[in-house]
Parts: C-alpha cells; sequence; structure tokens
C-alpha cells in the first residue's frame, strides 16, 4: 500500500458517515474488517439504474439463500426502475458504528455508489440447534419445548403462550465488546414500574467486555452475591417462563444464552414445578411436601448422624445404636471424616457423569455407587448405616425441581456437616437458625426473599406448602408486587354450587 493509499485510510477511519463514494466505503470496510478472513464483498452493477453497488457480509453468520435470492437476484436480474428485494426487514444507515454493528450481527449491508446511506438487510442466518426438550427440567404432562440459543427464538416461544399486546420487551446492549442483547419482557398492565425501573438500571450499570450467558447477567444483578441461594429463577421452559410472566414476575432473555432469568422470586419459588399445575391438586400438593421434606434431609441427614453418633448418641434406641456399633466395628475413622469422604465422593461421581458422555457417566454412576460403595465397606473404609445416609441425601437432593437451589444444598450440608462435628445437635440448631435469619433478610430486587413466610402473607400460602384447586387462587402472588392483583374472576365449580 503507497503513502498516499495509507493516508486516504487514516481519513476514512476518522470519518463517522459514509461516504458517496463506493471506493472510499468498500476500503473503510476492508480496514475496519481487517483480519475477517469471512468477510464477503460482492461488487456488482444494479441492472435498471446501471449504478455500481456493492454487498457486504459474514459468510458464517448469514443466509447464503436469502443473500442470493431475495437481495442479488432482484438486484441483478430485474429492469424495473425501482428493483425490490425480497427481505422482510431492512433499514437506512449513514453511520459506521451501526453498519458495522450489523454486519457483525449478521445483516447485509448494502453500498450503492452515488448514495449518503447503506440499507442493513435483515439476512442473519448463523449455525443453530432446533427446538428440543428440556434437558435439565424435566416434564412429564409440560410442553417439549426448550429455549435454544437464539433470543429472537426464546421471545417467539413464550409469545405463543401470551399473545397480547400487553406482553412489552425492552432491549438492553450490554458489553463493550460483546454487544449481547437483553431482552426485558413483563406483562405492562401486571407488572410493578418500580421493580422495572431497579431492573433496567442494574443491566444498563453492567460495564464489561461481554456476557456469555444467562447466569453471568444474573450474577452481576442480584442483590446479594455472597448468599448461597439463587435469586433468580433460572429456566430452561417456556411455558414456566409464560406462567412467571402472567404472576407479574419480569424475564430476562440473553441472547446466546439457552436459559432465562426470572426475578424477582421467593424461596419457596424454587419448590414449585410446572407439573404442578398440570396434575390433580391433591396429588400436586403431596408432591410438594415431599420436596419440602426432601430439603431437609438433603441438608441436615448428614450433619444429624454426625451429631448423634459423636455425642448425642444417648437418644439413639438401644437396639440401634448396638446395630450401628456393629456396623462401624472395622472403620478406623471418626464418623465426621468417615461423612465427608463419603460425601466428597458422592460430588466427585456426580460431576464426572454430567461431564462424560451420557452412556459413559451412566456407567460411572453404576460403577461409584455399587462397585466403590461394596467395595469401600468390604474393606472397612465406610459403615453400612453411612453408606445409607449418604445415598438417601442424594435422592432427596435430586427431588428438589430448581438445580440452583440442589446446589445451594450441596454446599450447604458440608457447613452443617463441620459444625455438627464440634457442637453435636445444638450446633445443627444453631446453624439452622442462621440459615433462617439469612433467609429472612435475603432480597430480591429490593423484593422480601422469604415472602409468604417472613413477611406473612396468607393469601400467598394457596400455593407455598400446597397447591390449592386453581379455582381458588383467584389473586397473583402478593411476593411479585404485581399493579393487577386479580387474576380470574369467579369460575366453576364454586360459582356452580
Amino acid at each position: 500500500m503507497s503513502s498516499q493509499e495509507e493516508q486516504q485510510l487514516q481519513e476514512a477511519k476518522q470519518l463517522p458517515t459514509i461516504s458517496s463514494n463506493l471506493a472510499d466505503n468498500l476500503m473503510q470496510i476492508t480496514s475496519l474488517f481487517e483480519g475477517f478472513p469471512d468477510l464477503v464483498i460482492r461488487e456488482f452493477t444494479i441492472q435498471s439504474t446501471r449504478k455500481a453497488a456493492a454487498l457486504v457480509y459474514l459468510g458464517g453468520l448469514t443466509d447464503k439463500n436469502s443473500v442470493n435470492n431475495n437481495v442479488l437476484e432482484p438486484l441483478l436480474f430485474q429492469l424495473n426502475i425501482n428493483p425490490t428485494v425480497s427481505i422482510s426487514h431492512f433499514i437506512s444507515e449513514n453511520t459506521w458504528d451501526a453498519l458495522t454493528a450489523a454486519i457483525l450481527g449478521g445483516n447485509s449491508v448494502l453500498f450503492v455508489n452515488g448514495h449518503t446511506e447503506a440499507s442493513i438487510l435483515d439476512t442473519q442466518g448463523w449455525p443453530q440447534r432446533s427446538i428440543e426438550d428440556p434437558q435439565i427440567e424435566a416434564s412429564l404432562k409440560g410442553a417439549h419445548q426448550g429455549f435454544v440459543e437464539t433470543g429472537s427464538q426464546n421471545i417467539a416461544l413464550i409469545r405463543r403462550y401470551i399473545p397480547t399486546v400487553d406482553l412489552k420487551i425492552k432491549e438492553i446492549t450490554v458489553g463493550a465488546r460483546g454487544n449481547t442483547t437483553v431482552s426485558l419482557m413483563y406483562l405492562g398492565d401486571i407488572a410493578q414500574p418500580k421493580i422495572l425501573e431497579e431492573l433496567e438500571k442494574r443491566i444498563r450499570k453492567i460495564d464489561v467486555d461481554a456476557i456469555i450467558n444467562a447466569g453471568e447477567l444474573g450474577e452481576f444483578i442480584e442483590d446479594n452475591p455472597f448468599s448461597p441461594f439463587p435469586q433468580f429463577i433460572s429456566t430452561e421452559r417456556p411455558d414456566s417462563a409464560a406462567s412467571q410472566l402472567l404472576q407479574g414476575r419480569f424475564v430476562m432473555i440473553v441472547d446466546g444464552s439457552p436459559n432465562v432469568l426470572i426475578g424477582p422470586t421467593t424461596f419457596v419459588s424454587f419448590f414449585q414445578s410446572i407439573d404442578d399445575y398440570s396434575t390433580r391438586w391433591l396429588i400436586a400438593s403431596f408432591i410438594r411436601v415431599t420436596r419440602y421434606f426432601a430439603f431437609f434431609i438433603a441438608l441436615f441427614l448428614p450433619a444429624i448422624y454426625i451429631a448423634l453418633i459423636s455425642y448425642n448418641y444417648v437418644v439413639i434406641p438401644i437396639k440401634l445404636i448396638i446395630s450401628i456399633g456393629e456396623s462401624r466395628e472395622r472403620v478406623p475413622f471418626p464418623p465426621f471424616a468417615e461423612a465427608i469422604l463419603m460425601e466428597i465422593t458422592l460430588e466427585m461421581l456426580r460431576e464426572a457423569g454430567i461431564r462424560l458422555p451420557a452412556p459413559i457417566g451412566q456407567t460411572v454412576g453404576i460403577v461409584g455407587g455399587i462397585v466403590i460403595g461394596q467395595a469401600a465397606v468390604q474393606a472397612g473404609i465406610v459403615s453400612n448405616i453411612m453408606v445409607i445416609v449418604v445415598a438417601s441425601t442424594a435422592i432427596a437432593s435430586f427431588i428438589l425441581p430448581n438445580y440452583d437451589m440442589g446446589a445451594a444444598v450441596r454446599f450447604l450440608r458440608f457447613p452443617m456437616m463441620i459444625i455438627a462435628s464440634i457442637f453435636g445437635i445444638v450446633g445443627i440448631a444453631v446453624g439452622l437458625m442462621t440459615l433462617i435469619i439469612h433467609l429472612i433478610t435475603l432480597k430480591s430486587l429490593d423484593t422480601p426473599y422469604g415472602s409468604p413466610l417472613a413477611p406473612v402473607r396468607f393469601v400467598d400460602w394457596k400455593d407455598t406448602f400446597i397447591r390449592a384447586p386453581l379455582w381458588i387462587m383467584k389473586k397473583r402472588p402478593v411476593s411479585s408486587v404485581p399493579v393487577q392483583l386479580q387474576r380470574q374472576g369467579p369460575t366453576q365449580p364454586e360459582e356452580n354450587t
């Protein structure tokens, strides 16, 4: 490149808007996208006007069939005075910032010689997977559609459940380099404006290179980053997201993430499942009570075992303590070391099963659960009772319908075991009270996390420990602070009686 061309290039870089000269614009594009081997520049002459033009796009992010059939073919072969491209959405821009962002977003940009504006054509077509069953949140009676990695498709999946003009969306761009689009969905006549304002303010304050997934967004905007409990519901189910919107909550969709965030949320929300509302209420209530029971087993059972064996063995029936003593006869470790060893082994097996391909992961589970467990007992490393305790704890943790809450319980189990090994039952009681105080003081988007238990809101108890009949739940949860509290009018069977 000659010195004159370099000087022209430097001058072009300083221009905020495009030139009317096509050659200058292409030189600027080449400079901006230096190091982009997938940049495509198609120069041609428009058949009807005989003007030189160029179409610029990134090959890997663009639908080539759309470019060839809907853009190039009309411009190259139509003899009309005003040839039309068959693109549903296109706009005109003249700033380099807007045009660069459009190309990076998978659009095509059409430059025409003599024009001071370029056309941005919607030809996005990057590789994406089809809509499949949710992998983490399986459902027996719910829909078999899960979110994908494209934000616009996720919005469409939710819109199918709530086709109303009251379903509003605010788009916020996050990340200086990633320019990730975060879509904030809510029902305009139900959601609380103050929460919307607070949520929007927190998202706009994020100053990072990029947001890759919904989990990163949640960590930036949550109220208490040091709490082990999740402060937003992360879901991969469109029906679950639509249900939460109808309760007055907000849904945050991060383009590129197959999960969406829901807030504000409460502690009891993590024990609710979409299947609860498609099953008869008596059965759903029984299952929900089982989940709360499983929560306490998963959190406290190993700690209670350690406390009873180490300090408070006088409360154990004599026949049972003799059985436990016989089981632990050959075990050289104290109960705490025995429990820690088994729990860490269980966590390692769980992580190995997740990371490995599905068929191998199942094999690891069988090998770990049966072979290693049985071998450890026969070798006298752990007792039979400890294996039963760890297995019961693992099964209980799987019953929790939300993965993030299950992970929090798995984490809290270890400090509970430590405090039980030092102070016995008293330590467990102190640990429980500490957790309750933490849950009461915790907030999600400035709303009480412990609601409807603390503060007490009896109207929300219809969908807390049990799931009352749907025709009784006439109001939305007060904990989501909706503007419009009434959810339904008089319905059967109450009005028919």
